[in-house]
């Protein structure tokens, strides 16, 4: 077996069940759920974490030809740098300490700005998505599967990134709308175990979101 076989989703570590899991899918999904346990948690420690699955997913992801969440990987990785440089930020002053970043939810605008963003940003990726076999042959030679169910996701996480780096409680409702869809989506395309890492990933959505709401409750009492 040489490395490259290591990063071949045809590539068995072991079978369970009659299902083939491939060292890309298996190692991937360990690391993703690792980053989001420690996000739940807000432990600092999620974004050098999940950096290691997000680049084997975005190796996984193409070989599976969902083409939307390759991107993702794209935009994940550098939102995991933002990320990690919004929750380590030095206070410089007592000033900064006061004002350091806190759990907090967006106004009734913003909320509305956020969901008309993601419906079109959906709507225009997914048309795209599903002509880009034709545009980039060469990159793409193979059509994308379910183009319009993975650019909802997509965006939808996307958006919920950037509410995370924000601390905004916005991002669990988000997080949990696409662990629903991507528990029906990755088993339609026999990633069984990511269908499995999903509904993990919903389970700690909805903690994640029962914590921050406490935690942002305890600042407007403190207040």
């Amino acid at each position: 077996m040489t490395i490259m076989d290591l990063f071949s989703v045809n590539t068995t570590m072991f079978t369970f069940w009659d299902y083939n899991m491939s060292y890309l899918e298996f190692v991937g999904t360990i690391f993703n759920l690792w980053c989001v346990w420690l996000a739940a948690r807000k432990k600092v420690l999620t974004w050098p974490v999940g950096l290691v699955g997000i680049i084997l997913y975005f190796i996984l992801f193409y070989q599976i030809q969902l083409y939307s969440d390759v991107f993702e990987q794209v935009y994940f990785f550098i939102m995991t740098f933002v990320g990690w440089w919004l929750w380590t930020r030095p206070a410089k002053t007592e000033a900064d300490k006061n004002n350091e970043l806190k759990v907090g939810t967006l106004n009734l605008k913003d909320n509305f700005i956020w969901i008309i963003v993601t419906i079109i940003s959906s709507l225009a990726l997914g048309y795209f998505m599903s002509k880009i076999h034709l545009i980039w042959p060469v990159y793409f030679p193979v059509a994308a599967s379910l183009p319009y169910w993975d650019a909802f996701t997509t965006i939808m996480s996307f958006v919920a990134t950037i509410l995370m780096a924000k601390k905004k409680v916005e991002c669990w409702y988000y997080w949990i709308i696409v662990d629903i869809i991507g528990i029906v989506l990755y088993f339609t395309k026999d990633v069984r175990f990511i269908s499995i890492e999903y509904i993990i990933f919903l389970a700690i959505a909805i903690k994640g979101l029962v914590d921050w709401l406490q935690e942002k409750r305890g600042y407007l009492l403190a207040k």
